[in-house]
Order: structure tokens, then sequence, then C-alpha cells
């Protein structure tokens, strides 16, 4: 059997000694009572076994971290460390950490505020060392008794005896709260004020949270009801990428066919008229939906009582950014033109400020298609009635600003100039000209 380069010299084993009792100072009596596997470490060091000492060390890391993981709020991390949907049902409780990898449960500690953002780096490049010079693979990297002592003060003060910030706490007794007992109103009132002090990025760990809590089948009705009263304070403060995120989960959910906890996520998305996150496989048949029913009730009876309704749902679906699912755009701009314009009997007085602000969301392609709408026969036949002119003036106003191209500023000054009334636009041969010059 060899035995050159199997054990560490003497003196590197006398400086990981002489280092260690510093090292351990953080550790209370309590606390140095379970560390197990750091005793085991000295003592492989003692012995000059410098990689399995260091292989202990990461056992004693990795331990201490899922009992702080379990002891903080298992949902609320399992929501927020990176977990695919697919395996997210089987994480449930504290047995279920370790089917996580090392570096997930480090991701996952930190997103949650366990660890701090310096401490992980350190932690995880002790994570790498011991992937890459202990006993859990062979190799020939040289190990130094400073650096051993170096690393287990590193996990004491970064994991083992971390306290946890203010913010942390906050979100901790929240988390406890919302799953506990019925929120009252000067509750709710002090953590809408909390959330306005939040961190960057912690809006989104407590959005993951309250979602996933949400969505877990058999949780209480005043747990539902309490992350209701939460979320429409909560949204204002969460960014577009987790907003986006919810809408994906709410398709995965329905494409692995979980229809109940499907309810549940669009219910959350609802609650905040959150629809232009849906994803665009919903957003496209629920758009097309709406811009159809919203054309039904302009032409039917009652349409100044039941175009609001509709307006505000399409509004919620194309989002502040004015998205538009391509297949949809001419269909949108035709159908909202049509609206804006009215019957020419009168306006829909609650409906109307949300077409201006839909045709103030027009990208400038949505507002060429809106400039040339006039050459369409129906809206042309519009455009025969002395409200509806106003109204075509007024969506001039709105689209010039957005109008980019030389051939349709030409045109849209064309049209201004033009004497006769707007529904004889599409008769006139200079105005074809115009529109002939067009890109199509």
């Amino acid at each position: 059997m060899p035995s050159d380069g199997v054990l560490v010299d003497l003196a590197q084993r006398h400086a990981l000694l002489r280092t260690t009792e510093h090292a351990l100072i953080g550790l209370n009596d309590e606390q140095r009572a379970r560390s197990a596997y750091i005793a085991k470490m000295i003592m492989a060091g003692s012995v000059g076994l410098f990689d399995a000492a260091l292989n202990y060390l990461w056992d004693e890391t990795v331990t201490e971290l899922r009992k702080r993981v379990i002891g903080y709020d298992l949902t609320y991390f399992y929501d927020n460390a990176d977990i695919p949907e697919s395996r997210r049902k089987e994480l449930k409780t504290g047995e279920d950490l370790v089917k996580l990898s090392d570096e997930k449960l480090l991701i996952g500690a930190l997103k949650v505020g366990l660890i701090s953002d310096i401490g992980y780096r350190q932690i995880d490049h002790i994570r790498f060392m011991r992937n890459f010079a202990s006993a859990a693979h062979p190799n020939q990297v040289t190990l130094t008794g400073l650096q051993l002592a170096d690393w287990l003060e590193t996990c004491i003060r970064e994991v083992i005896t971390l306290p946890h910030d203010t913010v942390v706490a906050e979100i901790k007794k929240l988390m406890g709260n919302v799953k506990s007992q019925p929120l009252n109103g000067g509750y709710l009132t002090q953590t809408t004020a909390f959330f306005k002090r939040l961190p960057d990025e912690q809006a989104d760990r407590i959005a993951a949270g309250l979602f996933g809590a949400y969505t877990t089948l058999g949780a209480e009705p005043f747990t539902l009801d309490n992350i209701r009263a939460l979320w429409p304070a909560l949204w204002p403060y969460v960014s577009e990428d987790a907003r986006h995120g919810f809408g994906t989960r709410l398709a995965r959910l329905l494409a692995n066919a979980d229809q109940a906890q499907g309810v549940l996520a669009r219910q959350l998305i609802d609650l905040v008229q959150g629809a232009a996150y849906l994803p665009q496989e919903i957003k496209v048949t629920e758009m097309g939906e709406a811009i159809e029913e919203l054309m039904d009730v302009h032409l039917a009876r009652d349409n100044f009582h039941n175009e609001p309704r509709v307006a505000r749902r399409l509004a919620e679906l194309v989002g502040q950014q004015g998205s538009v699912p391509e297949n949809l755009v001419r269909k949108y701009v035709k159908t909202l033109i049509t609206v804006f314009l009215t019957n020419g009997h009168g306006e829909a007085i609650a409906a109307n400020p949300i077409y201006l602000d839909l045709i103030g969301r027009f990208d400038p392609e949505q507002a060429r298609l809106s400039l040339r709408s006039f050459a369409n026969a129906e809206i042309s036949s519009q455009l025969q009635r002395p409200l509806s002119q106003k109204k075509w003036d007024e969506l001039l106003n709105v689209i010039d600003v957005k109008i980019t191209g030389r051939p349709e500023r030409e045109l849209l000054q064309a049209v201004r100039e033009f004497s006769g009334t707007p529904d004889r636009l599409r008769l006139d041969s200079s105005i074809k000209r115009y529109l002939a010059a067009l890109p199509s």
C-alpha cells in the first residue's frame, strides 16, 4: 500500500489545529454540542486526512443550511429555489431537501435571504473545492491547514451563526401569519407599508411564496382570503420578469392537466388585471374572443352599457405595452377604430377613455393601419355620420406622433387637407395614389 502523499505533513496539521480554536469561538456551547461533522473534520485533519476533513466540513455546512430552511418556511423556500415545475410536487417536507443538489440548496438559501450575497460566493467556492479537492472525488489537489481553518470559520460565520436580517425575519413572520390565522385590517395596513420598504427582488420572492401557497391544493380558506387581500398591495412592486413568470407557471399547470391549481393561479392573475402576462397561446385565444365580443356588443342593443366591461377586459389583455399577437393586429385595429368612431348616435361614455388609452398604446405599425382604415368599406360608411367624423379628427390627432414613415406622413397630410367629408376619402383619386405608395 502507498504511504507517500497519503497524510498531510505535521506542520500543516499543527497549523490547522492552532487556528481551528479561533474559528470555533463563533459557536456557543449548544452549537458545539450538535456539530458532529465539525468534530469529525478536526479528527480527520489531526491525523493528516485533509481531503476527508473538507468533506466533513461540507457535510456540516449542508446539514446546518437544511436546518435553517426547515426553521424558516419550507414552502416559501421551495417556491424560490429555481425548481422545475415537474419536480415541485415531490418537494413538500424537510426530508425532501436531500433531493436537491447542494447548488440548488445554496441558490434557494440566497434567494430567500438565509445567506448573504458575499456568503453565497464564499460558500459556493468551498462547495467547488469540496467537489474537486476532497475525498469526495479522486484528485491531486494539496490543501493547507490555514485553508481548512479559514473555510471552517466562513461556514460558521455565514451559515451556522448568521442571524436573520430585519427583512428576512419580517418575511418569515408574514408567511407564517398568512397560513396560521385570518389577518385583520390593521395587520394588512402594516404589511402594505412593509411592501413599500422591500429591497430589490424581495417583492418577487414574497410573490412567489404567496403564489405557491395559494395554488397548493387543500389550503385553508382563510389562507386564500389572506393572500387575496395582500396580492394587490404587493403587485406594484413585483418585477416584469416575475409577472411573466406567473403566467408561465399557469401555462405549465394547464399543460400538465393540473386544472384545479390552474384555476387558482388564474384567480391571482385576474385579481390584479394581469392578463397581459398570460402566455402567448392563452393570450391569443382570449384576446381573439375579447375582440369579437367587443364588436358584438357594439352592434347590439345597450352597447353603451355593455361596451365598457368588454373594453376593460381587452385592455387587461393588451397590457401597458400595447402587446398584440401578430395574427390579431389587423382585426384588433379595425375593431378598435370601429368602436371608437361610435355608431353615430352617441358615445359609450365609460368606454371612450379606454379606447383612447388603447389607441395611445398603438405602435407605428398599428397607427399606420388605423390611418388607412378609411379605405375599409364598413368604416367608410361609419364616417358619413357627423359624430363619427368628429371622432375621426380626434383619432388623427392621437396617432399623428406615431406615424413615422415618409409615405404615411404624406398620406396623413393629404387626409387632413382633404376638402370633402372623410367618408369620401376612399373614392378620391389623389388619396388613392397616396394609398398605393404605401408599403403593403
